[in-house]
């Protein structure tokens, strides 16, 4: 880029491209403080305002994080690398193994939140799952945090004809999770489709997974089918992206 285009963006802008410049060259590497509002201000000759829209930048693309009272420091979190074919493949849960341990390697993955009930299938899910009119869902949200960092908030919307009784209606599924029950029950999953798209989070999403409403989220669709193409469950996933990469690894 030329100083002319340099010339043309916003002071908190270049100002936030150099910071970021830092970071990349290990000048600042994870956990450590960036300079804050005063030091920028005294460095650059700029205004508070201009100084905190710089770091504000670095915020919302996930590269740097606040903790209160102490300044803005460079994210220490580690991506999570989310092996999107491996970890559906039959023999992970088929051998009673989290899709989750395709990803993770020996971190710490904890599921804080889950709750199961049974609801009127939302009009999108029950043409999905081709319900008959007034059948019900089993409703499984979960919250997954890894690390100490909350990365994904789940939905997951099952028949309730298909799944009554067994253990996807309580908390802990058991060994495989949810696909090595729908397989005990008759209804072994063989294909999956995943959609895949992005937004920036809603107010209750960044609340959720502790981020700030610049930083966008990943939307995951994926759809469970049994044999002869019957749809079996679906499974709405919010990721933060700053947490994230996809891989999907395939041959030609």
């Amino acid at each position: 880029m030329t100083n002319t285009d340099d010339d043309r963006r916003p002071k908190y802008q270049r100002i936030a491209d150099s910071l970021r410049e830092a970071i990349q060259s290990g000048e600042y590497g994870p956990g450590d403080r960036l300079p804050g509002e005063n030091e920028l201000m005294a460095a650059h000759g700029v205004a508070r305002m201009t100084a905190r829209q710089a770091l504000s930048v670095l915020k919302d693309e996930g590269v740097a994080e606040s903790r209160k009272g102490a300044g803005v420091f460079v994210r220490s979190f580690r991506p999570l690398r989310r092996r999107g074919i491996q970890r559906l493949a039959q023999e992970q849960w088929g051998s009673g193994r989290s899709i989750w341990s395709a990803d993770i390697e020996n971190r710490t993955l904890v599921v804080d939140q889950v709750t199961v009930s049974e609801e009127s299938a939302p009009e999108g899910v029950s043409q999905v799952l081709d319900l008959a009119e007034g059948e019900t869902v089993c409703v499984r949200r979960r919250r997954f945090v890894l690390d100490e960092k909350a990365v994904l908030l789940a939905t997951s919307y099952l028949p309730t004809s298909v799944v009554a009784g067994s253990a996807i209606t309580q908390e802990d599924t058991g060994p495989g999770g949810t696909y090595a029950r729908l397989a005990e029950l008759g209804h072994k999953p063989v294909h999956f489709r995943e959609e895949i798209r992005s937004r920036m989070p809603t107010r209750d999403e960044a609340a959720q997974l502790s981020i700030s409403a610049g930083t966008p989220v990943i939307l995951i669709c994926r759809t469970a089918f049994a044999d002869e193409g019957r749809p079996v469950e679906i499974n709405e996933m919010t990721l933060d992206a700053a947490s994230y990469i996809l891989e999907y690894d395939f041959d030609a």
